[in-house]
């Protein structure tokens, strides 16, 4: 377990990493400046960078921040429930309303990082790359393990449904964080709920 900053420094560090991860989220690495930071934190350039190396420093942990954010509120609804298909429904319920949830208001961590960090921005793009990674292993796992449990039909593709998911669900969120409205992420998270229930034995 993860155990709370101790030191001032360490506090320091972490109040600067959640003041600035909605602000990175929202206008993405090139976008956040520097007044952007010290605006969000209160803090003078000094302090910021007393306690970080520099942007790209607070950038990646901003990134970590936001993303180990998801995926706690996320794995704590999965392992409130026991059957797979209960599990792999959660996506579609979490992300129907992802507009209403205020860490994901600003988007999702990993398709902003992910349309922003190009070959400019190597560890950003490998951030998100290893984000995306984890989150196919996650969903692959659920599917494997509800097809070990008899609940998910065992001639189903673990790969192909992850696949599927994570596809559905950035391109419903991107949808509605450009026009501002849930009308396709509504319909895209009906038809992934019905992928889902299509796997139940």
């Amino acid at each position: 377990m993860h155990n709370e900053p101790t030191s001032k420094a360490e506090r320091t560090r972490q109040f600067i990493i959640e003041k600035t991860a909605a602000v990175f989220n929202e206008k993405g690495y090139a976008g956040t400046s520097l007044n952007d930071l010290t605006r969000a934190t209160g803090l003078t350039k000094g302090s910021i960078y007393g306690n970080f190396e520099n942007k790209d420093e607070v950038a990646l942990a901003a990134f970590d921040y936001n993303f180990n954010r998801v995926t706690a509120y996320i794995k704590a609804r999965i392992l409130a429930a026991d059957h797979s298909i209960e599990r792999l429904l959660v996506y579609p319920a979490v992300y129907r309303n992802c507009l209403k949830i205020p860490f994901l208001q600003t988007g999702c961590p990993i398709l902003n990082t992910a349309t922003e960090a190009d070959d400019t921005h190597p560890l950003l793009k490998e951030k998100a790359a290893n984000a995306l990674s984890f989150w196919k292993k996650s969903v692959e796992n659920q599917v494997k393990r509800g097809m070990e449990r008899g609940e998910i039909k065992a001639d189903t593709n673990p790969a192909q449904i992850a696949a599927v998911l994570m596809s559905l669900v950035e391109g419903a969120f991107m949808q509605a964080k450009v026009t501002g409205r849930n009308t396709e992420l509504r319909i895209a998270m009906d038809f992934l709920e019905k992928m889902i229930l299509d796997l139940k034995v």
